[in-house]
């Protein structure tokens, strides 16, 4: 009221309060970002992970100034940086030469299809009792306990994509070994006519003894083996069909034994060939393109 009689109709309007001033100066801000990208081990931490305790000593170190590591989240998030989950890569990998796959070597084998090949990317995987992801609704303050046998006992499967979107898939409770892969190999030369072009990685499966005497018996008039870069599974289509099926098909799933693995295994494979366009984008997001069909 004393602002109405004193400034008037205009002294009842809002305003925006200022705030305190802030700590660091707009171009303290903007070398930030940059002194992010060199990465913490280069700022004399251990890993190339960034936490907001972190943040706050660099800015400490670098500029004297201090901030408790709870504002950090906020003032990452002004920088459009967000709380992500890393893509974990070996340090045995040789990016020069998966770049040179990718660009030279894959036009290359896309040129198969032009033969009347037919491109499948084959890859392996383990499925454990243990769920993938688990979330369950409980009283606030009452952890639920999920209650699973602590085993490493685990249902091996094999797998192959084509460009189509045609899935194949054999599974067994031992590990594969290479008298395994040569009839996962058999049975693509069953179900698909004509030759094929399988792309896998160099697991030492793939390289024994039994698929050299598979191929030298007659098998290689169709079948034609290429191998992907080592420690680069991003590469491989299949990688994303696993992927699908672990984390979003059979996503808090509990079982008691591998019969109950595979049976869900059996029905989730089904739900999932009739997706098409998803086993497609596959290919995309490993390659970056969905091969066109010949």
């Amino acid at each position: 009221m004393k602002r109405g009689r004193e400034q008037g109709e205009e002294g009842l309007h809002g305003r925006i309060t200022a705030g305190p001033q802030p700590q660091l100066t707009e171009e303290q801000l903007e070398q930030l970002p940059t002194l992010l990208e060199q990465g913490a081990e280069a700022h004399g931490f251990q890993g190339q992970v960034w936490t907001t305790k972190r943040v706050a000593a660099l800015i400490k170190k670098q500029f004297g100034v201090r901030y408790h590591p709870a504002h950090m989240s906020r003032l990452l998030k002004q920088l459009n940086y967000s709380v992500q989950q890393p893509i974990e890569r070996a340090t045995q990998r040789n990016e020069e030469t998966i770049r040179i796959w990718k660009e030279v070597q894959w036009p290359k084998l896309k040129k198969a299809q032009q033969e009347g090949r037919t491109i499948i990317f084959v890859d392996e995987a383990g499925f454990y009792l243990l769920p993938t992801l688990v979330r369950t609704y409980s009283p606030v303050g009452h952890t639920p306990t999920l209650r699973v046998p602590l085993t490493r006992d685990h249902l091996s499967t094999i797998g192959g994509i084509t460009p189509e979107g045609r899935i194949f898939m054999q599974m067994q409770t031992c590990a594969y070994r290479a008298e395994h892969v040569v009839e996962f190999l058999r049975m693509l030369l069953r179900k698909l006519s004509g030759k094929l072009l399988v792309i896998w990685d160099g697991s030492p499966i793939h390289r024994a003894k039994a698929i050299k005497e598979f191929l030298a018996a007659g098998a290689a008039r169709r079948l034609h083996l290429e191998r992907l870069p080592g420690y680069a599974p991003e590469l491989n289509p299949q990688e994303g069909v696993w992927n699908l099926l672990k984390r979003r098909e059979l996503k808090n799933l509990c079982c008691r034994n591998l019969s109950c693995v595979r049976e869900a295994l059996v029905r989730a494979k089904k739900r999932l060939r009739h997706r098409r366009e998803i086993l497609q984008s596959c290919f995309t997001h490993a390659l970056g393109e969905v091969i066109e069909q010949a």
